[in-house]
């Protein structure tokens, strides 16, 4: 087992790749009275085109397939997963993501059963053509949830707004029409391409030693039999430079409209190490731009364009990223233009030496804080391994960032002309 000290955190990392290819990765928080634990998969919404295990053609599945499998295995013929953590004392969830599907429980008690009861029900897939039937009828009643919440339409409405053929585009649940082609055939399919241990991860943290929880799960893991580890393959159609659209509306019945602006990530293909510094670039910029301490926000807020829900983020995978930038407006138009025009004027500007300083020492801050919370250290550590990133570079990754990298940035990142896209909420008029 290999440990990793950290000592600008005061943190030991522990890890062991298992002989079945599983990464095992054990934080020790003495004092923490909660463990978190992530059983986390490489596989998400956008994963629709890949060639099977064992096969050498390609297959496109149905959107949605990941969020159908992920809720499926939390059944078997002895009923529902979600009681046995119940009774077990731990909260048990999980979440599909564009890239990942991640299932997680935390407890203060009986960690060892617990994880045993999440590595055996991950592990154990029980499909029958008659419970997946009747899944379809509880997901087309999540869909339709989701096409009723403004905020979800507007957020994927900017995504078919930004991209033309990427499937980053597509609900993560899919639609009516899609998952209802799903089959029992196509759930094993993709669970045994991209539920294989060697495309996994585990991530523990909290009070726990660390030798004896990784003994535990290595006994565990070698109790099973597994196939020989493929890399999976897959398949992404070409993704223009340019948006789709540059403006998109959706009328809904809201009271006050909703914008989103969006930028399409120019170089995509980031990994590693330049990705996490790419990453936290955009991050400071957009904080020094809109943050709540900036002119911008001050003006926007006075002038009533935006409210508190106000907000932005940036999201990088593998082949793709994007900004998002917006919120609550009653005047939506408005402020997209507003938006558009404010990140023109700011890289026209001198670069504020001291606003960045400012601002990295509060991301260092925050960041620090966020260790002590162990749903952040695992979801967090589980995404930036994926990518090839390390949580614990973030601290030297932002220390080495500079005025000079971060204007670079702001010139490529933020191109309003052919990579900025809105899309707007607007009351519905009624007649």
């Amino acid at each position: 087992m290999e440990q990793v000290a950290f000592d600008q955190l005061q943190e030991t990392l522990y890890r062991k790749k298992l002989a079945n290819g599983l990464d095992v990765f054990i934080l020790p928080k003495p004092g923490f009275n909660k463990t978190y634990a992530t059983f986390t998969t490489k596989y998400g919404s956008v994963d629709n085109e890949f060639v099977p295990l064992g096969e050498k053609e390609s297959v496109k599945v149905p959107d949605g397939i990941a969020h159908f499998l992920e809720h499926k295995m939390f059944e078997d013929e002895n009923g529902d997963v979600f009681q046995d953590f119940s009774r077990q004392g731990a909260s048990a969830n999980a979440f599909t993501s564009f890239t990942r599907t991640a299932y997680l429980f935390s407890s203060t008690s009986n960690v060892e059963t617990n994880l045993k009861t999440l590595l055996n029900f991950v592990q154990y897939p029980y499909f029958t053509e008659e419970t997946v039937e009747k899944e379809k009828g509880i997901i087309e009643q999540e869909i339709s949830m989701y096409e009723d919440n403004p905020d979800w339409q507007n957020f994927f409405g900017l995504l078919q707004a930004m991209y033309q053929n990427h499937p980053v585009k597509t609900d993560i649940a899919g639609t009516a029409e899609s998952i209802g082609r799903i089959t029992k055939d196509d759930l094993y399919m993709c669970y045994r391409t991209f539920y294989h241990p060697a495309n996994m991860t585990m991530f523990i943290v909290g009070n726990v030693e660390p030798e004896k929880v990784m003994n535990f799960i290595e006994q565990n893991q070698k109790e099973k039999n597994f196939p020989a580890a493929e890399s999976p393959q897959r398949f992404f159609s070409d993704e223009p430079g340019q948006v789709s659209e540059k403006m998109k509306t959706i009328p809904m019945p809201v009271k006050v409209g909703k914008t989103l602006v969006g930028i399409k990530e120019s170089e995509p293909d980031k990994q590693g190490r330049e990705l996490l510094k790419h990453e936290l670039s955009v991050q400071l910029l957009l904080e020094m731009m809109f943050g709540q301490s900036s002119k911008n926000y001050q003006d926007l807020f006075s002038s009533g364009l935006i409210d508190d829900s106000f907000s932005f983020d940036y999201t990088a995978e593998k082949g793709f990223g994007f900004t998002v930038i917006g919120g609550d407006s009653s005047e939506p138009e408005s402020l997209a233009g507003k938006i558009t025009e404010l990140i023109e004027e700011f890289k026209k500007q001198p670069f504020d030496e001291e606003s960045f300083r400012r601002i990295r020492k509060k991301k260092i801050g925050f960041f620090l804080r966020a260790m002590n919370s162990p749903e952040y250290i695992a979801n967090q550590f589980t995404r930036y391994y994926f990518n090839d990133m390390h949580l614990f570079d973030v601290i030297p990754v932002l220390e080495e960032l500079t005025p000079e990298s971060l204007q670079s940035t702001l010139q490529t990142h933020f191109d309003t002309e052919t990579r900025l896209s809105a899309c707007v909420i607007k009351p519905e008029v009624s007649e």
